[in-house]
């Protein structure tokens, strides 16, 4: 256990931050189920409007910091390619 007040100070923030992660990363796991549970049912609208929601969240938390930018890119272009498979696949 922290023995000085600036170490129990960082033990708190520590503690609250991994809390407030914890919460993103779960709606993260779970805009991308939605995206795929879309695709897996063959529902193109639900799937482009899922990738939708799924780009503006991804990317407003990289501006406030959860998110690195790379990562954000690369996991809604992986989404996106789940979606345009569907619609290939359509025509």
């Amino acid at each position: 256990m922290a023995n000085h007040k600036s170490a129990e100070k960082r033990a708190r923030q520590t503690k609250v931050r991994t809390e407030r992660n914890r919460f993103y990363r779960t709606r993260m796991k779970n805009i991308s189920k939605a995206v795929h549970a879309a695709v897996a049912s063959g529902d193109l609208e639900a799937a482009e409007a899922a990738l939708k929601v799924a780009n503006q969240s991804l990317h407003s938390y990289v501006s406030r910091g959860f998110l690195k930018k790379n990562s954000a890119a690369r996991k809604v272009s992986r989404l996106a390619k789940a979606v345009n498979s569907l619609k290939t696949a359509a025509k």
